[in-house]
């Protein structure tokens, strides 16, 4: 299927963005209900985790425990200021401030 939202079928039909988030959401729930979600997210999730411990401990030293302990800081902390700007953004959305 094309990458530019395009129906091959119907090419004069283009979808709108809350019809390609729909038919999204239903293709991944679709895979979902055929895999185990926890195998196929699993490098993700890997790949999410290694990245705050090579962010707390880029040359490998620290102790295991010590390693993880600080990833996870870092990784609460990045959700955090995740978490920080949402609210920022919405609060200035409900001001009428289209930033």
């Amino acid at each position: 299927m094309p990458t530019d939202g395009s129906d091959r079928r119907r090419p004069s039909r283009r979808l709108s963005a809350g019809e390609r988030q729909l038919r999204a959401r239903l293709a991944a729930h679709a895979m979902h209900a055929r895999r185990d979600s926890r195998k196929v997210t699993a490098n993700a999730r890997r790949a999410f985790a290694d990245r705050f411990e090579h962010e707390v401990d880029p040359d490998g030293v620290l102790p295991v425990a010590e390693r993880l302990r600080r990833a996870e800081h870092a990784r609460r902390a990045h959700m955090l200021r995740l978490a920080l700007r949402s609210a920022q953004v919405r609060r200035r959305r409900a001001a009428g401030d289209s930033r």
